[in-house]
Parts: C-alpha cells; sequence; structure tokens
C-alpha cells in the first residue's frame, strides 16, 4: 500500500508560542480536519521569520505545500516565507499559492494586464508620483478614479479621488480623497498633498493602479471561490467603503459595508457569471499572464463589481480584486473541491 500523500498548511504563528502553534487549534482546523479523512497526512507548518529553517526542514519531504499567509503579517513581509518556498518547489514540492504565481494572479497589476478582456476597465499603471500626477489630471476629467496599491489588505491603500471643480481639472486641482479603510472619512485637499501621501505606496511595491470608479458599487461586490479552474462557491456583500453618503448628507454618513453572504456554487442568478469565468476568462487571463490550468492556486477568489448594463438589460462585470494570499473564510461548499484538487496534486507531482 502506498504511503498516503504528505500535505504541509503554513500559516502565521503565534508570536508567542512560535513553532508551538498547531493548525488543529486555528481556523484552518476544518480544513486539516477533511483533509485528514481524505487519507493524508497533514503537516501543521506555523511559520514566523525566527523559525524559518526549523519549518523547512520540517517540510523537506512533503508532497504539497498550502500556504494561507497574508502579503503583511504584522510589520513583517513575506520574503523570508517566498524564499523558503521557492526553495520547496525548486526541489519538486507543489506550492500554493506559489510567490510567482501571487506577483502575476494576486497583486492589483492583474487588473492593468487584463484591461483589455470582457472584465476589464480603464485601468492605467504608474511606476512613480510623477507619472501618477500626469496621469490623474487626464483621468479625472473622466470621473472619479480608484487609486490601489499593489498589495495589501482590509482596503489599506485604497482610495477614491474624484475632483472638486465643475470644469475642466486644472493643472493644481483640489480633489476629494477617501480611504477605504472602514471608518475613514472623506477629505478634500490639493492634489500634490495627495500624492505625497501616496508616495510611501511606491516604496513598498514599485507602482500603483488606477481605475475607473464603478458607479454600481452600492449594489454590492460578487467574490467568486474557484478551486483550481471551477467556481466552487460565492460571497456577496456589500461593499461600500467608498461609496458617497446620500446627497445633501455629510460624508461621515456614508452607507458602512454589509455583511458578506456565502452561497454554494448552483445559486441561479450567478450562472451567467460562473460560465464566463470558467469557460472564457480564465483560459484568457492564464495566456494574457503566462499561466497553466495547474499553476493557480488550489483555492483563490475574484471579485466582480456590476458595470454597465447592455442594451437588453443584462448585467456586465467589472474585475476588482484577485485574492490568493490567505483566501478565508471560504463557502463551505469549497470545502470538498478543495480536497480533491489538493490530493489530485499531489498524485500529479508523484
Amino acid at each position: 500500500m502506498s504511503a498516503p500523500p504528505r500535505i504541509a498548511i503554513v500559516f502565521p504563528a503565534d508570536a508567542q508560542e512560535l513553532a508551538a502553534t498547531r493548525v488543529e487549534n486555528t481556523r484552518l482546523a476544518g480544513i486539516a480536519q477533511s483533509l485528514t479523512r481524505a487519507g493524508a497526512h497533514v503537516v501543521s507548518a506555523p511559520f514566523n521569520d525566527e523559525i524559518a529553517s526549523e519549518i523547512e526542514a520540517r517540510l523537506a519531504d512533503v508532497n504539497l505545500v498550502l500556504v494561507w499567509f497574508n502579503p503583511f503579517e504584522g510589520e513583517r513581509d513575506r520574503s523570508r516565507l517566498n524564499a523558503m518556498l521557492r526553495a520547496l518547489a525548486g526541489r519538486g514540492v507543489k506550492v500554493s499559492a506559489h510567490p510567482d504565481v501571487i506577483d502575476k494572479l494576486g497583486t492589483k497589476d492583474v487588473l492593468y494586464h487584463t484591461r483589455h478582456m470582457p472584465w476589464g476597465s480603464d485601468a492605467r499603471r504608474y511606476e512613480d508620483v510623477d507619472a501618477m500626477r500626469a496621469g490623474l489630471l487626464d483621468a479625472l476629467n473622466h470621473g472619479p478614479r480608484v487609486l490601489k496599491q499593489m498589495r495589501g489588505q482590509s482596503g489599506d491603500g485604497i482610495w477614491k479621488v474624484s475632483r472638486q471643480e465643475p470644469q475642466k481639472i486644472s493643472d493644481s486641482p483640489t480633489v476629494a480623497v477617501r480611504h477605504a479603510k472602514r471608518g475613514s472619512p472623506e477629505e478634500i485637499m490639493p492634489l500634490d498633498d495627495f500624492l505625497a501621501r501616496c508616495r510611501p505606496y511606491f516604496a513598498h511595491a514599485g507602482a500603483m493602479i488606477d481605475q475607473a470608479f464603478q458607479p454600481r458599487l452600492d449594489e454590492g461586490m460578487i467574490r467568486c471561490y474557484v478551486v483550481g479552474n471551477q467556481v466552487a462557491g460565492f460571497g456577496e456583500q456589500l461593499v461600500n467603503a467608498l461609496y458617497p453618503a446620500p446627497a445633501g448628507r455629510p460624508a461621515s454618513e456614508a452607507p458602512p459595508p454589509g455583511p458578506r453572504l456565502y452561497f454554494p456554487a448552483d445559486r441561479p442568478d450567478f450562472q451567467g457569471l460562473k460560465r464566463k469565468l470558467e469557460q472564457e476568462w480564465m483560459a484568457q487571463m492564464g495566456e494574457a499572464l503566462g499561466l497553466t490550468p495547474d499553476d493557480f492556486p488550489i483555492l483563490w477568489d475574484a471579485d466582480f463589481l456590476l458595470g454597465p448594463k447592455s442594451a437588453s438589460g443584462e448585467d456586465s462585470y467589472v474585475l476588482c480584486e484577485i485574492n490568493t494570499s490567505s483566501v478565508y473564510p471560504f463557502p463551505p461548499s469549497a470545502m470538498g473541491p478543495l480536497v480533491r484538487e489538493a490530493l489530485r496534486r499531489c498524485q500529479s507531482a508523484a
């Protein structure tokens, strides 16, 4: 009888306990239990820079590494973790998501590199503050914009920017800006002051993405949870962090975000989006980014906002973000496909 596949789960170590933390005592316990029931041997791999060598040694004989780790954990980035994951992959271990795949798929760059696709929008890429100033002076003449740092979470580094003057924007305009972090007020300031505030984002990742604001934001966001290349569930949320207050009301009265609700992959009114994503868009994105089907993370998600309706009244969809680094929580309907895909990739690596 062949040995069971060895699947490691990498997650942030408790700062006080480091290597003593076990996956069975974390939010990922259900994943570990499901993999174990399916016949896998689960290796708990709490990661912290201080114990990187110890954890890398623990993973020397695994078949697959599943990673739940944000771009930034506390004050630290993933540079040491990514080096370990690349080393493991170089020895033939399957890694999901591989850091190189995250760089292509899980940063805001994906909005720019797939802007020509049906889900695309007017997206621009700025490599420095001067380029962003020149670009915004033009872009703001066409309506409000959303500026996004390459990596982040919980709305950090995402800003809505709109002009204040009713006429064509001047060379030294005043703009209204609002940070997407919960509770952030709208502020009025010179464009150059806002650009100075954004300068640290370029130091972190070298660029920012500028995307046209979507007026239907208040109708909600649809999150497609994908296992490999198949939609395994949905999330729906009223994400109003950048939506304005009702007419005549102060910015502090803008609607707050609603709860995220989870649905199985057969939700009837999302089947059109599911078909487009599975049958058209994933292949197009793979070609644009140079990714094969097995390069895609075992579990990832794509967020869509509603775009303009067609002449016949059908919705269009605009890609808002793709998440690959730490996709959790997810709909219960995704657990079975996740386990099956993990086992399949272990077999393909054998």
